[in-house]
């Protein structure tokens, strides 16, 4: 049995915003552009001239035709294919590739859409399945998220790391008490809310007034790092920033405070609307959500 719900595929991250440069050449400010060369015969490539291969052993290539990728290629449903319905802890944030938003295609659709949001708030799950777009397959897990419903690619499980691979990890190295009291009472102090942070990318904030100061003829004067001085004594540092702490208590946000604090930077352009998810920048995507209930 299957419940069909159509829906449309969004971008939740606008990546118009990040600051993207060209490469120009130094003597007269032209477009620097590639040619493709052979490094066997350094002849200049035509892309008729280029094909696929992949190296299975050092110097050595199966080639690959385009008839070959035809073989495996999967033809975009665009149905979000629902397999399972899981407790959102268990799933790892390492495997969370993209985000994206889900809506209703159509008037018709948002009643459905809308069960399906307010069933998987209300049993605190988040649905697992697969959906095939731009002849790519994808696990996705789906979750409620205000009045929407949140899309998350997920990594292969296979391809994650594990953590315990990490160079130089010693959990049998024991933590001084006190080192930890104090660690505790500083982290305590510091706890707020997360709406209360300004979690703006100051790099890009910082980056968009130094262009803008260039184009306007401003004399740039770059301010000087302080050097970094290596903690010989951990726990007179801790301590340090401790009685800092204690000596100015840190304001709790209010509303109107919260709301400046977390006030995006100005964009370079506005009434941008949503952008739709598409690998090759087309039109959003109608997806259908299919929930398969097993025999």
């Amino acid at each position: 049995m299957s419940i069909p719900i159509p829906i449309r595929l969004y971008n939740a991250v606008e990546t118009s915003e990040t600051i993207r440069f060209n490469q120009l050449h130094k003597g007269d400010g032209g477009r620097v552009g590639y040619e493709k060369k052979c490094k066997k015969c350094q002849n200049i490539l035509e892309a008729k001239d280029i094909i696929k291969g992949y190296e299975f052993a050092p110097d050595q290539y199966v080639i690959m035709e385009d008839e070959d990728f035809q073989k495996v290629k999967l033809k975009s449903t665009r149905i979000i294919e629902i397999e399972a319905f899981v407790d959102a802890k268990e799933v790892p944030v390492t495997w969370f590739e993209s985000p994206y938003y889900l809506g209703p295609d159509g008037v018709v659709a948002v009643q459905s859409f809308n069960l399906l949001r307010e069933a998987l708030r209300e049993a605190k799950r988040v649905g697992v399945g697969r959906i095939v777009l731009h002849d790519r397959e994808d696990v996705v897990l789906i979750m409620a998220e205000g009045e929407g419903i949140l899309l998350e690619r997920l990594h292969d499980p296979h391809t994650i790391r594990k953590i315990e691979n990490v160079p130089q990890l010693d959990a049998q190295e024991k933590v001084s008490a006190d080192h930890l009291e104090v660690t505790r009472r500083i982290i305590q102090l510091m706890s707020k809310k997360v709406t209360e942070i300004d979690m703006r990318d100051r790099y890009q904030n910082a980056l968009r007034e130094l262009i803008t100061a260039k184009i306007e003829g401003q004399q740039i004067i770059a301010t000087p790092e302080e050097p970094l001085t290596p903690a010989v004594d951990i726990m007179s540092v801790l301590k340090a920033d401790l009685e800092k702490l204690e000596r100015k208590p840190m304001a709790v946000a209010t509303g109107e405070k919260a709301a400046k604090a977390g006030k995006a930077a100005p964009k370079a352009t506005k009434g941008k609307k949503a952008a739709v998810e598409s690998a090759d920048e087309e039109p959003e995507e109608a997806v259908t959500t299919k929930r398969r209930k097993r025999a």
